[in-house]
């Protein structure tokens, strides 16, 4: 695996690989669902290229970014291991130089569900997701399907800025009690972790009503909440049944959309989803 902590060491590097390369973009501290990413991406390409990188444009001026984990050296070890060809670490510095300005916002996406309550956060995403794109020239870029909404805000960029990359939705990876893997989880107490598998018993209550012929936006919005309810630990943020191109939430559910929640579980802020009619 060759590592490249610049951006003209990683364009050298670049420059050599022929053949279809596949883009796994991650903050680190990887779990197995990282891992799945890279699976999927070492399976369909020549060449699997990595990023690690915690992106500060996308953390509030409130939220975790100097306390997010990192444990760069087992990284190293993981994605090796995994058959990655090219990782890069950059610096921030590297990817906003003093100066920088230019930022890409895509309207209406951005401002639901988690926009709403992490303002800026998907400025920070789209922004290094085009960068990384622009960098990698990959042909394919892959990313899981907890973050349900980075991806449906990716999709929408790379169409409008004609990014010639197919994005890849990859299927959550998930504990034996549901809890989706999340670099964050490390940060909940032993009854926090107990008490985050409801956000999965919340979900499945959606698509078990769903199943059942239920098509009321807000029936299945309030029994996610009802669930969320029943654990004392938890504090719901917000639960949406929405649609997948638009994130708009729905009162009848006529075609696929996207049940997600979040919740916290004191300072640890978790998110989840699944598709129903998909």
């Amino acid at each position: 695996m060759r590592r490249a902590d610049t951006i003209a060491k990683l364009r050298r590097a670049r420059a050599r690989m022929t053949g279809s390369v596949g883009l796994v973009p991650t903050m680190g501290y990887l779990h197995a669902g990282h891992l799945a990413l890279v699976a999927r991406a070492r399976a369909e390409n020549v060449h699997v290229a990595a990023s690690i990188f915690v992106n500060p444009a996308q953390f509030g001026p409130t939220e975790d970014y100097a306390h997010y984990p990192r444990d760069l050296p087992r990284d190293l070890r993981l994605l090796r291991g995994a058959g990655v060809d090219l990782l890069f670490t950059p610096a921030a510095a590297d990817l906003y130089p003093p100066g920088f300005t230019t930022w890409v916002n895509v309207e209406g996406l951005d401002s639901q569900l988690e926009g709403k309550s992490r303002p800026g956060h998907f400025r920070g995403v789209a922004t290094v997701v085009l960068k990384l794109f622009n960098l990698v020239q990959p042909t394919r870029a892959y990313f899981g399907q907890k973050d349900g909404q980075q991806v449906a805000v990716l999709k929408r960029m790379a169409q409008d800025l004609d990014c010639p990359v197919k994005l890849v939705l990859v299927p959550t990876v998930r504990e034996a009690d549901g809890l989706a893997l999340s670099s964050r989880n490390v940060f909940l107490t032993p009854p926090q972790r107990a008490g985050a598998a409801v956000l999965y018993r919340a979900l499945q209550e959606a698509r078990r009503l769903y199943a059942a012929g239920e098509r009321s936006g807000e029936r299945l919005r309030q029994a996610m909440r009802a669930v969320v309810q029943e654990e004392p630990l938890g504090a719901l943020d917000y639960a949406s049944v929405a649609d997948l191109a638009t994130l708009q939430e729905q009162e009848t559910v006529r075609g696929p959309v996207m049940a997600s929640l979040a919740v916290r579980f004191g300072k640890t802020r978790l998110i989840d989803n699944i598709l129903l009619g998909a």
